[in-house]
């Protein structure tokens, strides 16, 4: 049963190895989550390429991320209308092509364009490979579904970066887009081949909400472009971000409003009465905003504060891959051994730990200062990820799994882009908080300050400055210094931030129901 399951899990379908339907919905999906983070080292390649700025090159990265989270919560409901196969090769063959044409692109208006395109047709790549994952497999068998399945959505945007950086510095930032193509072909004759539509899965008579569509775009829009753009436009001093907000805030309720009332709404929010499912909702969203604020804060700090390059920064993060990669298997055969929020607990546990050691770091960090609590961080992420994933939808019915996928991923994806933007905020401002405090006792009339500058002027002198240049230098050095400290200390206090979010989600476990199958969901009714 492990290696070859012959139940019709779909109708007038032939049986199929789900490990083949496995490898082919993975494909796209890992293709589609590596372009979020995959084009992040070649933006200034791109600005300079096709003659734009740094700040107008991001909104290649902006408007992918936007066009995603429109169309991800829609997913169930478009499945149901165009079925799910189709929808599944028409985003698959969408992506591929939007991907060729943004490498093709001779300026940065066409490329922003087909980055749309991009986003809008891999919006439903991730819950429709979640929700065929859950249906293929058995009840004793989903927990190693859903450990192939997570090891795509955590190790994909860690070796995006490296990725990224390897082609442009090889090749060209175009082949960041051209690489899709191959996988995107593959992924495409697979999932022809070896995917079918479950009976339920039909198109159902009524309505088509477009009030439900036109404020779910606006909405959920403005909320992703002000989380990308709001540390760059410095918050609410931006008018931009100020007409943004109440867009986001106005839109959102009004839409959750409507589609809780309407009897035909593109996205069924009454999912969330299901107790469980609302409450692993909410810790995933935690555990977006903890895993992809790490993962900006970590290179950041490799790159502003150490002084390493980008492609080496990004090597500096594969040891959390390699976590993920080597334990979510065992996870999957864990799942089948031990109750679920046992593991979901280990898992919030040790990542916290990894967190706690992020925050005592010192400016004379080393790589291996970074590579154990990385490797302890990646293996606990097959603790969170597959037991979460499971549980919340154990007691989802087959017909609205497909909705519920898509609010999953949509929650943290929208967990992600609040965390990156709060994270660094939060370095920002208390950065100038510590800078402020530890400059206080910098001054001609503190000794040991005094002290110090001396003998800096007196070693910049007998180097050949005169006075009044060794003087600024030394003062100059001095300053650096404090900054550099003070830099430390807010990323300390970011990790510190990121650690308690974690040990908050410990009471939320007990709220979960035991799972009705070891081993995952019994997606039965």
């Amino acid at each position: 049963m492990a290696d070859f399951v012959q139940t019709r899990t779909f109708a007038d379908a032939p049986a199929v190895n789900p490990w083949l339907v496995a490898v082919a919905v993975m494909a796209s999906t890992f293709m589609e989550v590596l372009d979020t983070t995959v084009v992040n080292v070649s933006l200034p390649h791109i600005a300079g390429s096709l003659g734009a700025t740094p700040d107008e090159a991001t909104w290649a990265l902006t408007s992918y991320l936007v066009a995603n989270a429109i169309v991800l919560p829609m997913t169930g409901w478009l499945a149901n209308q165009f079925g799910r196969k189709r929808l599944l090769m028409f985003s698959v063959a969408g992506f591929t092509i939007a991907s060729f044409f943004c490498g093709l692109a001779p300026n940065l208006p066409v490329l922003i364009i087909f980055r749309v395109i991009q986003g809008a047709t891999g919006g439903g790549l991730q819950p429709l490979s979640q929700a065929i994952l859950l249906e293929v497999f058995p009840p004793e068998e989903r927990g190693k579904a859903m450990a192939f399945w997570a090891l795509g959505i955590v190790v994909a945007p860690m070796l995006g970066p490296v990725m990224g950086g390897w082609l442009t510095d090889s090749y060209s930032w175009r082949w960041v887009f051209y690489i899709n193509v191959p996988i995107g072909v593959i992924a495409l004759l697979m999932t022809q081949t070896f995917v079918f539509d479950p009976s339920y899965i039909r198109h159902k008579a009524g309505r088509i909400d477009y009030w439900g569509m036109g404020l779910l775009a606006v909405g959920i829009g403005a909320l992703q472009i002000m989380l990308d753009k709001g540390q760059e436009e410095d918050w609410f001093s931006s008018h931009f971000i100020v007409v943004l907000a109440p867009l986001a805030f106005f839109g959102l309720a009004i839409f959750i409003g409507r589609e809780l009332r309407t009897d035909h709404p593109v996205v069924d929010l009454r999912v969330f009465r299901n107790r469980t499912y609302a409450t692993g909702v909410t810790l995933m969203t935690v555990l977006g905003f903890v895993l992809y604020g790490s993962t900006v804060l970590i290179p950041l700090l490799l790159q502003t504060l150490l002084g390493y390059p980008a492609l080496q920064a990004g090597i500096v993060m594969l040891p959390r891959g390699l976590g993920s990669f080597i334990f979510m298997p065992i996870v999957g055969i864990l799942m089948s051994k031990i109750e679920a929020r046992k593991l979901l607990t280990a898992g919030v546990l040790i990542s916290s730990m990894s967190f706690w050691r992020f925050s005592h770091l010192a400016i004379g960090v080393g790589y291996w200062d970074f590579f154990w609590p990385l490797i302890i961080q990646g293996s606990a992420m097959g603790l969170l990820f597959v037991p979460l994933t499971t549980i919340t939808n154990d007691s989802i019915p087959k017909e609205q799994m497909g909705n519920a996928t898509s609010l999953f991923n949509l929650m943290r994806n929208i967990g992600a882009s609040i965390g990156i933007a709060s994270v660094t905020t939060l370095v920002a401002r208390h950065q100038q908080i510590h800078l402020n405090t530890l400059g206080v006792h910098v001054n001609p009339y503190d000794a040991q300050a005094r002290s110090m500058i001396e003998a800096m002027r007196r070693s910049l002198m007998a180097a050949g400055a005169d006075p009044i240049t060794a003087t600024q230098q030394a003062y100059a050095s001095i300053f650096g210094m404090v900054q550099r400290q003070a830099t430390m200390m807010a990323f300390n206090d970011a990790f510190r931030v990121l650690m308690i979010l974690f040990l908050i989600m410990l009471p939320l476990i007990l709220i979960m129901k035991k799972p009705r199958a070891q081993g995952g969901p019994a997606a039965m009714h």
